[in-house]
């Protein structure tokens, strides 16, 4: 057993240690173990864009864009304003959902069709004024039909009236940067209006921004379905949803102004692109032009996915804990083919931290390179807190060690 000298002693040694600790990591504020600044945007190398890819498509413009970045890949007049006919769609689309979202607007509740609504020509599910219909099959009509009707009968519920409805399609239009779009109505029909146009840039925009709702995907990439318990049957417009593997949505429109337009979505491998084409001067030229682009980004471009496994345990001073659980962050960027199988991984982590550590702290980092070249980084986080130690603490570790001798 050990004498009360012994004990005494190890009490004054606490003390100096506690005095010496006091200086030093009890007061380490934490506040960034790590400076770490996700800018994937920093490792985005363009090869040169084929500007001939789509050379032999007469079309007004085009552009490809993947959907997690918003990185273009292809662009053509990209900014130039056209007629868009029923791709406005898309933003009629994106504002249901947001309704639909924020609990605005529910699925399943039943919408009256107005006289309005029930007037519009071009495609249409021949909604009778006075007819009540779910939301659902409403939004599904919009979606795969491309129905004139039904827009505006969502649109109405909305927003209360169209005039509401449009106002609220070019500010959101505003919130996305959409810099080159006006709105004047929710159908594309464009025989009466003086400036309702977009550009390819703009409706890969709002075609990435209604990407964001994974719920479209399930009707968006619908190829025949039925409304008004089976009566009704409802086509795609939508061609390449039967025809191209891959393929998710998104919206076509054709008008004399507008020509064949589509936002054309398709997903492979982990990866979404949005091919837009503009002003085709017919239905088939319109979809070998998307088939193309997609095509060549497919072909051209992978997602490099890494992360969330476990990075091990790294040493804590002054923490209630002696180590601290570490896990690699979810990492993903888009790369060119060429690297493929090429990518190495460099870790950064220190040998020890000092508490407190909170609970998903950047600690460390990931460098990812194809040979000497950096393609972006990653993070390294605390997968559990660490409070940082007291002075009783510190004592009673002090006594239990003195014990266990």
């Amino acid at each position: 057993m050990k004498s009360p000298h012994c004990f005494v002693s190890l009490l004054l040694c606490a003390s100096l240690l506690l005095s010496a600790f006091s200086g030093t990591a009890l007061a380490t504020e934490s506040a960034s173990v790590f400076e770490f600044d996700y800018a994937f945007e920093d490792y985005w190398y363009d090869d040169e864009i084929p500007a001939s890819l789509v050379g032999d498509f007469p079309v007004r413009s085009a552009l490809l864009m993947e959907a997690e970045s918003g990185r273009i890949l292809f662009q053509k007049d990209e900014n130039k304003p056209v007629p868009i006919a029923s791709v406005t769609k898309v933003m009629v689309t994106l504002l249901i959902m947001e309704a639909i979202d924020s609990g605005r607007v529910s699925m399943d509740e039943e919408v009256t069709v107005s006289e309005r609504a029930a007037s519009m020509g071009g495609s249409q599910v021949y909604l009778e004024p006075g007819e009540e219909m779910k939301c659902e099959d409403l939004l599904k009509s919009v979606i795969i039909a491309s129905a004139n009707d039904a827009a505006v009968t969502l649109a109405e519920r909305v927003s209360g009236s169209v005039q509401a409805f449009v106002v609220r399609m070019n500010e959101r239009a505003k919130e996305l940067g959409m810099e080159s779009s006006s709105f004047e109505n929710p159908t594309g029909l464009d025989d009466n209006v003086t400036n309702h146009v977009t550009s390819a840039y703009d409706i890969a925009l709002m075609s990435r921004e209604l990407l964001k709702h994974k719920k479209i995907l399930e009707y968006t990439s619908i190829w025949m379905d039925t409304i008004r318990d089976g009566a009704f049957g409802l086509t795609n417009t939508n061609r390449l949803i039967r025809f191209y593997s891959g393929a998710t949505g998104l919206k076509t429109g054709s008008t004399s102004k507008a020509k064949f337009c589509i936002s054309a979505t398709a997903e492979r491998d982990g990866m979404h692109l949005i091919a837009v084409i503009m002003g085709a001067p017919t239905r088939d030229v319109r979809n070998e032009a998307a088939k193309t682009l997609l095509d060549w980004g497919f072909a051209n471009y992978f997602v490099f996915s890494d992360g969330g496994a476990d990075a091990g345990n790294v040493r804590v001073t002054g923490g209630v804990s002696e180590t601290c659980a570490c896990r690699y962050g979810e990492f993903s960027a888009l790369l060119e083919s060429s690297k493929r199988g090429r990518i190495t991984v460099e870790t950064e982590l220190p040998e020890e931290l000092a508490a407190p550590i909170a609970a998903g702290e950047c600690v460390g980092r990931v460098i990812y390179k194809c040979g000497d070249e950096t393609v972006g980084e990653g993070g390294i986080f605390a997968a559990e807190g660490v409070a940082k130690i007291s002075y009783g603490g510190i004592l009673m570790r002090i006594i239990r060690s003195f014990l266990l001798i």
